[in-house]
């Protein structure tokens, strides 16, 4: 089985998946230390959710996915200044929201989910 990072960002305020908010992930090193050590982060790719809050693709899958700490960064703040159904609640104070996670085994899939709202967010590993 190969390995694979996927995500999910719901709406809460809206009540819907978000469509059309980019991210952004980030290799960050084969350890936590690693920023400290002088290793340089790697952008692995830039996405944006589709109409399900998905993005098109696994973010990153195969042998491109290497045990080690990942941080994924969701531009939050971009997407709630352009939501209608958010006119009273337009500014969120979460501009982006990095979400870091460590990978150990990197044959599974890491599903990291994004519960997003203009004041707050939450995050879970999925299945």
């Amino acid at each position: 089985m190969s390995g694979r990072i996927t995500t999910h960002v719901l709406d809460l305020a809206g009540g819907k998946p978000v469509n059309g908010m980019t991210m952004e992930l980030w290799y960050l090193g084969k350890e936590a230390e690693s920023m400290e050590a002088g290793e340089m982060p790697q952008l692995m790719g830039c996405y944006q959710t589709n109409t399900d809050g998905r993005a098109d693709t696994p973010l990153l899958e195969g042998e491109a996915v290497l045990p080690g700490v990942y941080e994924l960064i969701f531009a939050a703040g971009r997407y709630f200044r352009q939501m209608e159904h958010l006119s009273a609640i337009k500014d969120s104070i979460f501009d982006f929201i990095p979400i870091r996670f460590h990978i150990k085994d990197a044959a599974g899939h890491y599903h990291v989910p994004l519960l997003v709202a203009p004041g707050g967010y939450s995050t879970y590993r999925g299945s």
